[in-house]
């Protein structure tokens, strides 16, 4: 259905006086939102703000710290009695457990990957003994639903039809669990972990979700806490590393034993050791965005080394990724610069010449660009060779092919919405969405992250990766939708914006801005499912790389969770305390 681009359907007119939410990230113009770092660090002077100065911390930067994973203690406990501890801690099964929830809820399971492997590796035998002979009944349901999270989390593939041993002769989760407010959060955390199909887990959450919603008025102020806070904030679906400096010094509600304060003192010295790995960081990240100069030939586009960074520190969450963090960052701030010179700088025809520049790579085509152009295709360029030369020379496999086409397909889904705003064609909601998924930039960020890693390269995988994969698309997915619902909610940028929310309540005349809602809600679900399935096992992919995919889907409400005042509150506090607040020892 071709329209009048000016009049017709608001939603798809460009404009470059108009902020546009769209891809990766907020396609804002350059004076609008920005995470703003004040030269030394401090946290009076640091906010999310309209300034979009990134300003370098020191004139000079230093060597990028290397991280060990054997920390220096305060404690009298060395890590090696502390391994030994955990192992001999998971010889009991709800002990065992209780450990690895505890390492992961304070984020320092990378110390302990082999010992939680291992005690995993001991519950999965004994859920399927009691999947096939009927669990101990002694066990209670927080146990069994723990048990059932951990090991979907570590990708087993483990039956959700063990619920069902929880309901009465009628289908319904029995009224003896009601007031089981542990075994209720343990269900609502289980139910999180669901695939398509499993409709059992389905149930779980609303029954789960209404009754620890209704308990919180009975509780006392430590328990509603607690319960509100897994409401809001699912162990799958959140980050470890934003919520793990709340648990510091606190008393676990499930966990007794004395090694907690241990593990505590662990997770302080790590905090601390990891928050100065990511100063440097930053400091070389600015170092390298200044020296290319794109904020100033580029002057339209967006000035953001800081929100770009955000993304690789929530992917790569493992202190000794530190130099993949700095490296992934660079696409990451390419992705936003060429967003920004499609939705807000480049005409129709100077669209067309990059994106057959960005799809031939070949010097006959870059030459008809216009000067602004070529200058961001060189940098382009210059960084997709600087990257491939090093994970060849660290990897042993040359990835130029692979990132050109995955910048290709990029470019190629930004053309299309471009086409879409000049002539006023109103897509269909899933046609959006199926374009919005590429235009997301998540395979652009997806591709680098598994050649940065280098582990499990071959052929095979190679061509997985390159064809937009589930894993892929199902987070990309959570992205666009996420984005497209805070763009429409809080941003109130009334319909000068493309979206799935637009496009849905277009195409279905009557629907109300809250029936849209509720798709998109459901449609953010169903891709939480796909990608809970696709990091199930077997899976061809490295685990690092699954775990990365996820991370990325986990701080997307973070990055999408607007206010009235179009900023993001929650992601600011969480950054004040990773940056400038150190844990006192």
């Amino acid at each position: 259905m071709a329209l009048s681009s000016q009049a017709s359907f608001a939603p798809f007119h460009r404009s470059v006086s108009q902020n546009r939410t769209t891809k990766f990230g907020k396609s804002n113009l350059k004076n609008n939102l920005d995470l703003t770092v004040s030269p030394m660090l401090t946290p009076q002077k640091w906010s999310i703000t309209h300034d979009n100065t990134l300003l370098i911390p020191s004139t000079t930067t230093t060597p990028m710290e290397t991280y060990t994973s054997t920390p220096s203690y305060t404690c009298n406990t060395d890590l090696d009695l502390l391994k030994n501890i955990i192992r001999k801690a998971g010889e009991d099964p709800s002990e065992g457990l209780m450990m690895v929830d505890a390492i992961q809820r304070l984020g320092i399971d990378y110390i302990f990957e082999d010992e939680i492997e291992d005690i995993l590796q001991n519950q999965l035998l004994l859920f399927f003994n009691d999947f096939e002979h009927g669990h101990d009944h002694d066990q209670q349901l927080h146990e069994i639903a723990l048990r059932f999270r951990l090991l979907r989390q570590q990708g087993h593939f483990v039956p959700a039809d063990i619920f069902n041993n929880f309901k009465d002769n009628k289908g319904l989760f029995m009224t003896k669990i009601n007031e089981d407010i542990n075994g209720l959060m343990g269900l609502f955390e289980a139910s999180h972990l669901r695939i398509d199909g499993e409709h059992v887990l389905d149930e779980a959450e609303q029954f789960s979700g209404q009754l620890l919603n209704a308990s919180m008025t009975r509780l006392n102020h430590h328990q509603a806490r607690v319960v509100a806070n897994t409401l809001e904030n699912p162990c799958h679906k959140s980050l470890a590393k934003f919520t793990a400096k709340n648990l510091i010094g606190r008393t676990s509600p499930t966990v007794n034993n004395g090694y907690i304060n241990v593990l505590q003192q662990l997770a302080k010295v790590e905090f601390n050791k990891v928050q100065s790995i990511h100063k440097r960081e930053i400091v070389h990240i600015s170092k390298w965005w200044e020296d290319i100069g794109l904020a100033k030939e580029l002057a339209f586009a967006r000035d953001q080394p800081l929100k770009w960074y955000l993304w690789s520190m929530a992917c790569l969450t493992d202190p000794s990724l530190s130099q993949h963090r700095v490296e992934l960052t660079k696409p990451i701030s390419f992705i936003y610069i060429i967003d920004d010179i499609f939705d807000v700088y480049g005409s129709l025809d100077e669209l067309i010449l990059f994106t057959e520049a960005v799809n031939s790579w070949e010097s006959n085509a870059i030459e008809k660009l216009p000067d602004y152009m070529k200058i961001c295709f060189k940098a382009l360029d210059n960084l997709t060779n600087e990257i491939s030369h090093k994970v060849y020379k660290k990897h042993g496999w040359n990835p130029l092919h692979s990132l050109r086409k995955t910048w290709a397909s990029l470019c190629n889904a930004f053309l299309v919405e471009a086409k879409w705003f000049a002539s006023g064609h109103v897509p269909k909601a899933e046609e959006y969405l199926k374009n919005g998924v590429v235009s997301s930039g998540v395979h652009v960020v997806l591709v680098h992250i598994f050649f940065l890693l280098g582990q499990g390269i071959t052929q095979d995988t190679v061509d997985f990766v390159d064809s937009m994969p589930g894993i892929v698309t199902s987070t990309a997915a959570i992205l666009r939708l996420w984005d497209d619902l805070g763009s429409a909610k809080d941003e109130n940028q009334e319909g000068h914006d493309g979206s799935y929310v637009e496009c849905y309540m277009k195409e279905r005349e009557g629907s109300s801005f809250e029936d849209a809602r509720e798709q998109i809600i459901q449609k953010i679900s169903d891709a939480w499912k796909r990608l809970n399935k696709e990091c199930l096992s077997p899976n061809s992919l490295p685990p690092k790389f699954v775990k990365a995919s996820i991370n990325l889907a986990r701080l997307v409400p973070l990055m999408y969770s607007y206010d009235d005042n179009q900023r993001l509150p929650s992601l600011e506090e969480h950054m004040k305390s990773m940056l400038y607040e150190s844990v006192a020892m």
